[in-house]
């Protein structure tokens, strides 16, 4: 278990290089469940999620949007009857950085 899910989100401003392959590597390790995608060669976070009914989907897409909105940092999100799924990159730099590694690591502490 890592301890990203103790830290905060830094907001992106731009200006930085999107971590590389190997970085990205390294920091997937610390969130269980999440995958790595590409896509026109920008790299992010996805997870699905699979609940019993929308009234449990929804109740945690607004969870995973209380927590967005505290770190300042917000994911893409779809969902519907008995799923969720999300995405996560920095739209600034159209990559990854910590602080969406961090989001992945404070979604994955919702109980449900």
């Amino acid at each position: 278990m890592s301890d990203l899910h103790n830290k905060k989100c830094v907001p992106c401003r731009g200006g930085i290089l999107p971590f590389d392959i190997k970085e990205i590597h390294k920091y997937i390790k610390k969130v269980d469940g999440w995958n790595v995608k590409k896509r026109d060669e920008i790299y992010f976070l996805e997870r699905n999620f699979k609940f019993n009914n929308f009234s449990e989907s929804q109740k945690f897409v607004n969870e995973v949007g209380n927590i967005s909105e505290t770190e300042g940092h917000h994911p893409d999100i779809s969902f519907g009857w008995g799923y969720a799924k999300i995405q996560i990159f920095t739209h600034k730099i159209k990559g990854l950085v910590e602080s969406d590694f961090i989001l992945a690591a404070k979604i994955n502490q919702i109980k449900f």
